[in-house]
């Protein structure tokens, strides 16, 4: 049963609420929907219908669950579209055209829920407690997770880093001196 707020304070919540229509915008472009103005505003109207829902206390992991949601849906519908058939947890490709390349390349090396571990720590300031309600999984589980993501993105900079400046061959001692 879904507690009943009466109208001047469920117009209160929402504006608080709405307050970060600009964060889902940004979390909608940056994970490259095809619309994320709508997606936000799809966002904050499940959000208004569902009011009574949405926490108090940090709406953010809630409205990026939702966000999530209808993007995972949108890549569906945009694969359909297209003929092709799409795995499981498929997601648009990132917008990453802000980063560092080998950054960029890295991260889009990683899977999807590795990527997107890091990337609601990293770009949507949640706190690893707040990005696991996001995700619906547990905390514990999504340390976890962060801290492997890290480490495999790590690896892949150090791969890269490596690939652009192979250490020079030791020299070899042919006189024997």
């Amino acid at each position: 049963m879904t507690r009943e707020i009466d109208r001047p304070a469920a117009e209160e919540r929402f504006r608080a609420v709405f307050a970060n229509l600009g964060v889902i915008t940004a979390y909608a472009r940056r994970r490259g929907s095809n619309d994320p103005e709508a997606i936000a505003a799809e966002v904050m109207t499940v959000a208004w219908r569902r009011l009574s829902e949405v926490p108090t206390d940090d709406p953010r992991p809630w409205l990026y669950a939702t966000a999530r949601n209808l993007l995972l849906a949108e890549a569906r519908r945009a694969g359909q579209r297209a003929g092709i058939r799409e795995r499981e947890g498929t997601t648009p490709a990132l917008e990453l055209h802000e980063l560092d390349p080998a950054l960029g390349q890295a991260l889009r090396s990683l899977s999807h829920q590795d990527q997107e571990a890091l990337l609601l720590v990293a770009w949507e300031e949640l706190k690893p407690r707040e990005a696991a309600k996001a995700l619906g999984i547990n905390p514990a589980a999504f340390r976890v997770r962060l801290l492997r993501a890290r480490r495999r993105l790590r690896s892949r900079l150090e791969h890269a880093e490596q690939e652009r400046h192979p250490a020079s061959l030791p020299q070899l001692d042919v006189e024997g001196t």
